[in-house]
């Protein structure tokens, strides 16, 4: 557990957006929404530039999620889906990538909002849900005419999806997870009308 808590927090600690952001020669932190993320980097950047954020924060969750799974015991189904005793250290470690995104040691705790963290994790949490919720942010995003409506609609039916392999527990787990984005997302916002 304790592996798997260290590694998940120290990965997710990792600031994707503020190295990608200082080779163009600013600090996303202080432009835009302020925050450390894709969707802002990407209103700076371009996709393309902006692509290694995306890839990385992303990345960051999957890495935990694969530490948290070897450290409690790789039991995984036909469909890749965990189970069995591994299953709190696979938690544990996405939601410590989770938290290590959204204050990281490496930045000063400044860090973002934790959704693609969150994503990354989720595609070992649970791959077939993953990979139907990418379908979805594809044909939602492409219905919609918006990428960011695409994506919030995949992202609030991961646990839907994830119910359709998993027992409820595990469902109710990964709707723990996204109650650390909501906590972030609230944090910022009160921090926004301070400054």
């Amino acid at each position: 557990m304790l592996v798997a808590v260290i590694g998940g927090y120290l990965l997710g600690s990792i600031p994707v957006a503020v190295l990608v952001a200082r080779a163009h020669g600013f600090d996303p932190r202080e432009v835009g929404d302020r925050n450390p993320g894709f969707w802002n980097m990407r209103e700076r950047l371009g996709s393309r530039a902006a692509a290694p954020v995306l890839a990385g924060d992303t990345l960051k969750g999957t890495l935990a999620g694969l530490l948290g799974l070897l450290a409690g015991g790789p039991h995984v189904s036909w469909l890749g889906v965990p189970s069995g005793p591994g299953l709190p250290a696979l938690y544990l470690a996405v939601a410590a990538a989770m938290c290590g995104h959204a204050w990281p040691v490496f930045a000063r705790f400044r860090g973002g909002r934790s959704v693609l963290t969150f994503a990354g994790g989720f595609a070992v949490i649970c791959p077939p849900a993953f990979a139907l919720a990418l379908a979805l942010l594809s044909l939602a995003g492409t219905a919609a005419r918006s990428s960011a409506a695409g994506a919030r609609i995949a992202f609030f039916a991961c646990p839907v999806l994830q119910a359709l392999f998993t027992p409820i527990g595990q469902v109710a787990a990964t709707g723990a997870l996204m109650c650390l984005i909501g906590l972030r997302f609230g944090q910022a916002a009160l921090t926004g009308r301070r400054t």
